[in-house]
């Protein structure tokens, strides 16, 4: 027997732990997504009625005068209603969201009763670059928002505008700013198309 002939189980035996180590390596991270999506399932709902607690919470902040909110549908859009003490509107509170520079912002906008005004905008949730796109949580920045018409879509300037329907984006975060503003105009006009086709108009 030569030195190729010895040589050849061996080289055989490493072949198939090399085959092995594979299907280890698959069925390990089968069971780990297996793992993490159960997770995932299982925090789902605690997750939702979190975010249904923060979006009832902020609704007076959001809108001036309400003290509680109303979850229903328009057009299959879901909305809050917020309300006064004596169960008048207010105004409404929209969640919406929409893919930031990093992963998806989701987001509260609040709006007059006449859809007229933006009253306010709360970040729920972004995963934005710390220290620069993560400020649009901030209130200093988002209280711009505030008083904005909507007869026209927000534009974003790199200054300070008196433009009024012009909002100023962050300083080293222009595509965080234009995610939010974007966000923002498309929650106003869903919310506008929803009410008209509601109401048949």
């Amino acid at each position: 027997m030569n030195e190729q002939t010895k040589a050849a189980p061996e080289i055989r035996r490493k072949g198939g732990g090399y085959l092995g180590q594979a299907w280890l390596i698959l069925v390990l991270a089968l069971l780990f997504g297996s793992g993490l999506a159960a997770v995932q399932m299982a925090l789902e709902p605690i997750i939702a009625r979190n975010k249904l607690s923060e979006t009832l919470l902020q609704i007076p902040n959001l809108v001036p005068g309400s003290e509680t909110g109303e979850q229903e549908r328009v057009n299959g859009q879901l909305v809050f209603r917020a309300l006064d003490a004596d169960g008048n509107l207010m105004g409404w509170v929209l969640p919406a969201s929409g893919q930031g520079f990093a992963d998806k912002i989701e987001m509260l906008v609040g709006l007059d009763a006449a859809l007229e005004t933006i009253t306010g905008i709360y970040v729920l949730d972004q995963k934005e670059t710390p220290g620069l796109g993560n400020r649009i949580a901030e209130a200093g920045w988002r209280d711009q928002f505030r008083g904005k018409p909507t007869s026209k879509p927000l534009e974003l300037s790199s200054a300070e505008s008196s433009i009024p329907h012009h909002v100023e984006a962050l300083t080293g975060a222009t595509i965080s700013s234009e995610s939010v503003k974007d966000i923002v105009n498309g929650a106003v006009a869903s919310l506008k198309e929803a009410l008209a086709k509601a109401s048949g108009s």
